[in-house]
C-alpha cells in the first residue's frame, strides 16, 4: 500500500452508472479506485456480472463460491480476454456442488483450457506465512510456536477446517445429496429415452405429430419395456416443460424389498401438448398394477395433469403446485431413500448433474432459480441446451407417487389399439397377461 500511495495520483470513493437493459432501469453504483499517473486504475466493483461489461483489463473474481450467479460473472469476465486481460478466480469451497467446485473438476477433467492452482493452510505455512506473521507482530519465530498456532487455527475452524484451509469441499451449505449417494445410486442398465423435435413441428398436422410420436415409441421406448417387473406395482411421477425446460416421465415399481426399480426415464423437449400427452398415456397404459402419479400442475402442466387425472382416476392421479411446504415435507423422504441405496438412479451425466442442482436454501431442498448446462447426449451436437434440475424434480414426484395409498378400485377390461391409447380396439384375451392390462384386482 505504501507503493501505491507513491504512484498514485488519488484515490477513493467514486459513482457509476449501472444500467440494467432488463429493466431500463440505471442505479447509481458507489465502487472504489485508485487511479495512477499512467492513466491507468484498480477499480473494486460490485459482483453483477453486467458491472464488468466494456470493462479492460485484469480481473480478480474474489471468493467466487459465494456469488450469487458465478457463470455469468464468469462469461461477462471472459469476455476481456478479446483483448488480451487476465481473469484470476479465487475462492475457498463451499461444497461439492457449488458451482466453483464444478468449474474445478471440469478443469481437471481437461473440459476447460484454464490453469489451476491449489494452495492449502500447511503449503502457506512451508511458504513462510507464520514467519510473515511473526515479522509484522515483531515476535520471534519458532517451530514449537508455528505448530500451536496452526493448531489453534485448525481448531477454531472446527469442522469447516477441510473445506476452509485445505481446499477439500465437504457438504456445503448449498449441498443436497452428496456425490457418491448420487453415483451409487445410478445403475447403467437403466436407459434415458430422450426425444426433441424443432419448433417447426408443433405446426405440422395432427397426424403427423401422432404418427411421428409413435414411431418414435415404438423404436425407442418399446424395446426397453422388457425392463418392466410384470409383476410389482407401478408409479410414475411427471415434471412438465414445454419450451426452456424439458417434460421427464419417471416410472418407478416397488419390489418385494421396497426398492424402487427404475425401468427408464423419458425426457422430451420442445414437444406439443398433445404428444406429450400422447407418450405419457402409451406409458401408462403399460404398466401393471399401477397404483398411481403424481404430475407437476404449475403453469402449462395443469391442462395434462387434469386429463390424467380424469383418465386415471383423480384420487389415483396427485396435481402437485410445488410449493415451500412441498419441499419441505417430501425431499427429505427422497435423501433418505437415495441414502439408503433405495432407489434407481440411470447412469446418465445430465440427470446427475440434476440432482446436483438440488441446493439447501433456507434449509429446505430445491431446485434454485439458476440453470445448467447439459453436458452429456444433449451437447454432443454443440448446441446449448439447457436444463433446471428437471430430471430431480421427476424423480421426487415419483417417489412422492409411491407413498401414496393404493386406491382400491373395480375391474374394468379396457384393450388398446395400434395407436397405443385405451380404449380403441384389442383382439387380445381381457384376461391375458400383457403390460398393457389395467384394473386388475390387488
Amino acid at each position: 500500500s505504501k507503493l501505491f500511495a507513491k504512484a498514485a495520483v488519488e484515490s477513493g470513493e467514486f459513482v457509476f452508472e449501472d444500467y440494467d437493459a432488463a429493466t431500463g432501469e440505471t442505479r447509481q453504483v458507489k465502487a472504489f479506485r485508485i487511479r495512477f499517473a499512467s492513466g491507468f486504475e484498480i477499480v473494486a466493483l460490485p459482483s453483477r456480472p453486467r458491472s464488468l461489461r466494456g470493462k479492460q483489463g485484469y480481473v480478480i473474481i474474489d471468493e467466487a463460491a459465494f456469488h450469487d450467479d458465478l457463470a455469468e460473472l464468469l462469461k461477462a469476465a471472459m469476455a476481456l480476454l478479446i483483448w488480451g486481460g487476465m481473469v484470476v478466480v479465487i475462492s475457498t469451497h463451499d461444497g461439492e456442488a457449488n458451482p466453483f467446485n464444478q468449474y474445478i473438476k471440469d478443469i481437471r477433467s481437461g473440459r476447460f483450457d484454464y490453469g489451476l492452482v491449489r494452495i492449502d493452510f500447511d503449503e502457506a505455512l512451508r511458504d513462510g506465512l507464520y514467519q510473515r506473521i511473526c515479522q509484522r507482530k515483531g515476535e520471534a519465530w519458532t517451530a514449537e510456536s508455528e505448530a500451536i498456532w496452526r493448531a489453534g487455527i485448525i481448531g477454531f475452524y472446527g469442522e469447516g477446517a477441510d473445506e476452509e484451509l485445505f481446499c477439500i469441499p465437504s457438504e456445503g451449505s448449498g449441498a443436497w445429496l452428496l456425490p457418491i449417494v448420487i453415483e451409487t445410486a445410478m445403475k447403467p442398465e437403466t436407459k434415458v429415452l430422450r426425444w426433441e423435435m424443432p419448433a417447426s413441428f408443433a405446426g405440422q398436422q395432427a397426424g403427423v405429430r401422432r404418427a411421428t410420436a409413435q414411431a418414435w415409441l415404438d423404436a425407442i421406448v418399446a424395446p426397453q419395456l422388457h425392463r418392466i417387473l410384470p409383476d410389482k406395482p407401478s408409479f410414475f411421477g411427471e415434471d412438465f416443460g414445454r419450451v426452456s425446460d424439458l417434460s421427464v416421465i419417471w416410472p418407478v415399481q416397488m419390489t418385494q424389498a421396497m426398492h424402487r426399480h427404475c425401468p427408464f426415464v423419458i425426457e422430451m423437449r420442445n414437444i406439443p401438448f398433445d404428444e406429450q400427452e400422447f407418450v405419457l398415456w402409451w406409458v401408462i397404459d403399460r404398466l401393471p398394477r399401477f397404483g398411481g402419479g403424481a404430475m407437476d400442475a404449475g403453469g402449462n402442466g395443469a391442462a395434462i395433469a387434469e386429463r390424467t387425472a380424469q383418465r386415471y382416476g383423480m384420487e389415483r392421479i396427485a396435481q402437485v403446485k410445488f410449493s415451500v411446504d412441498w419441499y419441505r415435507e417430501n425431499m427429505p423422504k427422497l435423501k433418505a431413500t437415495l441414502e439408503a441405496g433405495g432407489m434407481d438412479l440411470p447412469q446418465d451425466v445430465d440427470i446427475g448433474n440434476d440432482f446436483r442442482l438440488v441446493k439447501m436454501i433456507d434449509g429446505i431442498a430445491r431446485v434454485p432459480r439458476i440453470r445448467s448446462l447439459e453436458k452429456g447426449e444433449g451437447a454432443a451436437d454443440g448446441k446449448k441446451r439447457k436444463r433446471h434440475g428437471d430430471a430431480a424434480i421427476a424423480g421426487a414426484l415419483a417417489h412422492f407417487a409411491s407413498l401414496m395409498p393404493i386406491v382400491s378400485y373395480a375391474y374394468e377390461p379396457i384393450g388398446r389399439g395400434g395407436d397405443g391409447r385405451a380404449g380403441a380396439a384389442d383382439d387380445h384375451d381381457d384376461d391375458a397377461p400383457r403390460f398393457g392390462l389395467r384394473g386388475r384386482i390387488y
